[in-house]
């Protein structure tokens, strides 16, 4: 069915050097094949937070908008209102806008993180290690705990309370078999970058998961999956967080 005479609709996304983008070719797309032609999804590819309040009051029609690197948690005070779920994360990805234009903020990446990560578990699964201190990482953070996971922090600037990336040996890896990289190290175009780790300490005991989707695999991938260990990639999570934005956006 044509959607043809409604007003127009507007989506979009609010973050730094994102040409790359997944979101606004997911929603081009969806949007063409569900004939949604009133809607529209765009980039709004900012150099600071400061920009954002002008894109809401200039921007005619619109409705909601996801948040990527480096806004997550610098446009929290932005917003009028936060779902109970991105006010215990500490972090927005998503954020709907009243007809008034009153802003209220979401989290759906812990939603698409626990979804992708929940089939690859077993029983020896009980730890993992958190690469990088961002608004993604936070997200990865409570969706553990909503699994019952225990979980540290790696940081290149540790303290007592979470690791450094000298720290993470042997028997660290023995302890914890599950290691995400929420940082944006190894995206394209610097894909032979990777989180500094010794990689000869994954085993088939260990998922490596990257937050990071393009390239396909990264580095960090490839070179934990040489060790046998099992990988994922963060292309699935994306697409479940933006299913989730995509109804909160409708409700």
């Amino acid at each position: 069915m044509k959607k043809k005479n409604k007003k127009q609709l507007k989506f979009g996304l609010i973050g730094q050097n994102i040409s790359y983008s997944f979101s606004q070719k997911y929603f081009t797309e969806k949007f063409e094949i569900g004939h949604f032609d009133n809607c529209e999804y765009k980039n709004y590819d900012i150099a600071s937070i400061k920009e954002f309040p002008k894109i809401v009051n200039e921007t005619k029609g619109l409705m909601g908008f996801n948040v990527t690197i480096p806004y997550k948690e610098e446009i929290i005070p932005l917003l009028d209102k936060l779902s109970k779920t991105a006010k215990i994360i500490g972090a927005v990805n998503c954020v709907t806008v009243s007809k008034k234009k009153k802003l209220k903020g979401y989290n759906t990446d812990y939603y698409g993180f626990k979804k992708t990560l929940s089939p690859l578990l077993k029983d020896h699964h009980k730890k993992a290690l958190i690469l990088g201190t961002g608004g993604a990482s936070k997200a990865v953070a409570y969706a553990l705990r909503k699994l019952k996971i225990e979980y540290d922090f790696v940081s290149r600037t540790p303290d007592e309370f979470q690791f450094g990336y000298s720290d993470l040996n042997a028997e660290v890896f023995d302890e914890y078999h599950i290691i995400i990289n929420t940082t944006p190290v190894g995206t394209h175009p610097n894909v032979e970058n990777c989180p500094d780790l010794d990689y000869s300490l994954f085993t088939k005991k260990h998922i490596a998961y990257d937050l990071v989707y393009n390239p396909e695999e990264t580095t960090f991938l490839k070179k934990a999956k040489e060790q046998g260990a099992k990988t994922k990639n963060g292309y699935d999570m994306l697409v479940f967080q933006a299913e989730k934005a995509w109804k909160i956006w409708n409700e």
